[in-house]
Order: structure tokens, then sequence, then C-alpha cells
């Protein structure tokens, strides 16, 4: 139930890429607006999940998960009834800050459920390849669901799916009483590090159209920067702090949530930039597209179940170092695409193959290197950490590799070489960007996780 909870969650960010044209006619978006559609859901889940997991610790787990599952349900029917481009993308927010408060409270109900060591791993495999496979998932029924039923049905098919989940939480989540005995939340902090990842974020989206040494570019991540180091100061003097700073000293937390930022960075440049390339050069249709990324979800599946055991056998530290530098190789075959007389199974399939090896392996190995050693009382917290990581990461990584991949397609242009051809030039230098991203990953988790730490996932 939790991880059919945190799937529709996953879901929500790639179910709409393969319905974009159809919305984009039914709705006359102009071509800047179209690209918030994503961006509106993913700001809002990634601005608002550090509040959404303190929220599920300070008034109960149980509680907080069923709002979020509610208000994800009923946003979701009303971005399926929208009529302009101003109401779906508002309602894509709304959207988007439930699943904030749905998302957390959910994997805090996980922690506190399983008692740490290979119980946990165990349930943690689960919610780490439903993460991993999510998005993957989402191309083929927004693809299905976009062909035969319509665009509006990407968001319709959540609310049955919410009415169960409610109803099983109802009578299968046990009620929790909050952790923390105040009931005084930080506003503030809230506010401080909310508006500078939303500002940071869209900063990076519009670098393609302003550039990204411009006036406006620059003007706004300072600002996007000071409001950052402002949540920080700000979280070292409040007595009931968001986000603890010493919640960073405590197991592999920190390590594991700067690795978890470029591992989704890395991510999004295969979903976005490989879903265009099989419609726009090999001509797939949305029900074709969403087929071509099915062995995905079977693979991520597989590599996701063998994790716990693998982390029991040598700990999660050495499969941090080497799956992301994996995802690295993948990126890179699958930068060698070529613009004309490509094909799926030769040119596509054995990078998505291997990268979706690597995700599974990553993504189960990333959670429970993230919630190791944390008290029950922050466990929410923690939770609420990972996703904002996994959220902000792709969000970041997006607007970066999209701007590169701009760019350089625009200078291909420029220098008279074919439209088509110009368009993949840029996905090759995106795909490659992103295995620099992977590598930095890995990097990050050879420096910043101990091996004192991670035999601690052995028990």
């Amino acid at each position: 139930m939790l991880a059919l909870a945190q799937f529709m969650v996953v879901l929500d960010v790639s179910i709409v890429n393969v319905a974009l044209a159809s919305i984009e006619r039914s709705l006359n978006f102009s071509v800047a607006g179209l690209q918030w559609i994503v961006s509106a859901y993913t700001l809002a889940f990634g601005g608002f999940l550090l509040l959404g997991g303190r929220t599920s610790d300070m008034f109960g787990r149980r509680r907080v998960f069923m709002i979020g599952v509610a208000g994800f349900t009923i946003s979701s029917l009303l971005v399926g009834l929208s009529q302009s481009e101003a109401q779906l993308i508002m309602l894509r927010a709304l959207q988007g800050l439930s699943a904030a408060f749905m998302s957390p409270a959910a994997l805090s109900i996980v922690l506190a459920t399983f008692a740490e060591g290979s119980e946990r791993n165990r349930a943690l495999s689960v919610w780490g390849a439903i993460a991993a496979g999510g998005a993957a998932a989402g191309l083929l029924i927004g693809g299905l669901l976009t062909q035969y039923l319509g665009w509006r049905w990407n968001f319709f098919v959540n609310v049955p799916v919410g009415v169960v989940v409610l109803l099983l939480a109802w009578r299968l989540v046990p009620p929790h009483r909050a952790d923390e005995r105040s009931d005084k939340l930080d506003l503030s902090g809230s506010l401080l590090v909310t508006s500078g990842l939303m500002l940071l974020v869209y900063t990076l989206t519009r670098t393609s159209a302003w550039g990204w040494f411009s006036f406006e570019t620059l003007g706004l991540g300072a600002l996007s920067l000071a409001l950052l180091i402002g949540f920080i100061i700000n979280e070292s003097f409040v007595s009931r702090p968001l986000m603890p700073l010493s919640a960073f000293t405590k197991g592999s937390i920190l390590g594991a949530n700067l690795t978890q930022l470029p591992v989704t960075a890395s991510l999004f440049s295969m979903f976005f930039f490989i879903s265009l390339y099989v419609q726009n050069v090999l001509g797939y249709t949305p029900l074709q597209t969403g087929l071509s990324f099915l062995p995905l979800s079977a693979i991520i599946a597989v590599s996701g179940s063998l994790a716990p055991s693998l982390v029991k056998r040598i700990g999660y530290k050495s499969i941090l170092v080497a799956a992301p530098l994996l995802l690295a190789t993948a990126l890179c075959v699958m930068a060698q695409i070529p613009a004309v007389g490509g094909s799926y199974f030769h040119d596509v399939f054995p990078g998505q193959a291997l990268m979706a090896l690597g995700m599974g392996i990553t993504f189960v190995s990333l959670t429970i290197a993230a919630t190791t050693g944390i008290p029950g009382r922050e466990s929410g917290l923690a939770s609420g950490l990972l996703n904002t990581a996994q959220q902000i990461g792709g969000a970041l990584g997006l607007a970066i590799l999209s701007s590169i991949a701009t760019s350089v397609t625009t200078r291909s242009l420029g220098e008279m070489n074919a439209p088509t051809i110009a368009l993949v030039d840029g996905f090759h230098a995106a795909l490659y960007a992103g295995a620099v991203f992977a590598s930095l990953a890995s990097a990050s988790a050879f420096f910043l996780i101990h091996p004192s730490q991670a035999v601690q996932a052995h028990v």
C-alpha cells in the first residue's frame, strides 16, 4: 500500500512526458508554458519535502500521510479537468505540494514498521525499486493512456488508486502519536529553503534563454544562494529547526544525500533525451515510446531485489562507489546514438539495460544508507531529506542538461548541419554531461560514506 503511494508520486514526474504534445494542442499551450507542466510539479514537490517530512514527525505519520494522499487524489482529478494553461500549471503545483507531504510520511511509516537490519533492508529494496522503476513505468502508462484514452487520463488514473490507498491506510496503518512534544513548525526555515530551492531551479530552467552569465541568471542565482545560506543560519538558531544540522552527523545521511543529487541528475538525462530521441528521430508513437522503456522496469525490479543481499555481503559504500560508474558507462554508450540510420535494439537498448541494472542497485542502496542509524523520531526528516535530494537533483540536472543540449544544438545549426543532426548533437552533449554527474556521485560516495558506517547495514 505504501509502495503504491510512492509509485503514484514518482509516476507523476514522468507520466506526462509523452502527453506534452497532446496537451499543447488541446489547451493551446505556449512553448514556454509547456515545460512548466513538469517543472511546477517537481518544484513544489522538492521545495516542500523537508516541511512534509518534519510535519509527519510532529503531527503523526498516518494523519499526514492520509492528508497528503487525499490532497494528491483531489488535485489529480482537478488537473485532468483543467481548461486553461494557467489552471493546469497551478494545479500541478498543488499536486506536487500534496506529494511532498505524502511521500516522506510513507517512508517514515516503513522505517517505523520494520526493525533496522535485514528486515528493513528488504522492505527498502521494494521501496527503492519502486522509486527507480516508477519513472520508466510512467512513460509506458503515459503512452497507453494518451494514445487510447486521451491526455486527461494521465491524471484521472490517480483517483481510484488514491481512494484505494486511503482505505487501506485507514485499516492497515496503526495511528501514530507524534514523536515531537512541540507543535511548532519552523515556518521561517520552510519559507527560506522552499523559496531558495524553487528560485534556483527556476533560474536554471531559464539559462537557455537568458545565458549562463546574463544579469538575470547571476542576479537570481545569487539571490537563491543567499536564501539557502539564510536557511542554514536560521536552522542554527531556532529552537525547533526544520532540518536539525546535527542530523548530518548521524549515520551516512550526509554522504547519501550528496550522492543522491548527482545520481538523479544523471538519470533525468536518459529518460528525457532518449524519450525525445525515439519519438523525434526514430519516429515512435507515444505507445511505442512507452513500450521501449518497459524492459527497464523488469531489470530494475530484478537488480533492486538483489541489492539487500549485496549490502549484507559488502556494505552499501562499495555498492555506491561502483554502481554510479555503471550508470556513467551506460550514458556514454547511449551517447553514441546516430542521427541517421539508428535502431532501438542496436543503439538504445544496450545502454538502457546497463542503466537499469545500475539504477535498481543504486536507489535501494542509497535508501538504506540514508536511513540506517536514524532515530525513529527523525525518520520523517531523514525520508524528507532523501526525497528532497532526489527531486531537486533531478530538477537541477534536467535544467542544466537541457541548457547544454539547447546550446549545442543551436551551435550545430549555425554550422549549417541538418536539424536532425543538430538535435542529436545536443543529445550527445547532454548524455555525456549526465555521465559526468554519475561519476561525481561515485566520488561523493567514496569520500563521504565511511566503511565503519557501511558495516552497520550488515546486521
